[in-house]
């Protein structure tokens, strides 16, 4: 069984555009439409898209998809709004991976391999990562000196020495659902912002004595997400070539 999580709720502020983030187009295509068409080709049964800002649009955009809409109100971080579609999903049992409606360069074949790796070790969690030659603005992946991963660090949170790190936290993940809604129970906002992160149910999964693990099977280009126009215009270039 898996259920598709889709992060759609955002403003995308640093676009500089009333429109919402996710509909802005690559290609001719809202860059959700991507993320949906890798989604589709897992045969999830289920997907939910949570939706805040200006989400009339979103839902309009994207009316014939056979997708469950999952309202994120206000938008208080990333684990926040993962809580919100927890509650949809009262009685499921089995995988979880969650996605961002910006990334949307994302191979189903990576998606397949981190599920496959997931299922196979019986972890609670595993974390799609990826080296970056440039790793500003993204978490990073803590291991130890075996090379066993340890938790998620926010870049804002993160030591000098942690900023240093090229391996990054995707925001792509894939989830037991048992141990996501019972961790997710136990979020706090004791960060700078204020929000609930969804990387901080990495951290309760481990303290707790659970499988985690990170898996460096996506490329760079794969994960990096769409925050402003020139990103947008330079993903542009990337998805022509690829």
């Amino acid at each position: 069984m898996l259920t598709i999580i889709i992060m759609a709720a955002g403003k995308g502020t640093r676009m500089n555009s009333d429109l919402p983030k996710v509909l802005h187009r690559l290609c001719g295509k809202p860059l959700i439409a991507h993320v949906l068409k890798t989604a589709f080709e897992l045969r999830p049964d289920r997907v939910l898209v949570i939706v805040g800002h200006r989400r009339e649009e979103v839902i309009k955009e994207l009316r014939d998809r056979r997708v469950e809409w999952v309202v994120q109100e206000p938008q208080l971080g990333t684990g926040h709004a993962v809580q919100q579609a927890a509650a949809e999903l009262d009685g499921f049992h089995g995988d979880v991976i969650v996605l961002s409606g910006d990334v949307p360069m994302l191979k189903s074949a990576t998606l397949s391999r981190l599920q496959e790796q997931h299922e196979a070790s019986g972890a609670a969690v595993t974390v799609l990562s990826a080296k970056a030659e440039n790793p500003t603005a993204y978490g990073r992946i803590i291991r130890d000196s075996q090379g066993r991963f340890q938790r998620i660090v926010e870049e804002r949170e993160a030591t000098d020495e942690e900023r240093k790190i090229h391996e990054i936290n995707s925001g792509i993940y894939c989830f037991d659902s048992d141990s996501l809604f019972s961790a997710l129970s136990m979020l706090k906002a004791n960060n700078t912002k204020g929000e609930y992160y969804l990387t901080d149910v990495v951290g309760i999964l481990n303290n707790g004595g659970k499988c985690v693990q990170a898996v460096e099977y996506a490329e760079f280009y794969e994960v990096q997400g769409i925050n402003t126009q020139a990103e947008l215009a330079s993903m542009e270039a990337t998805f022509a070539r690829k």
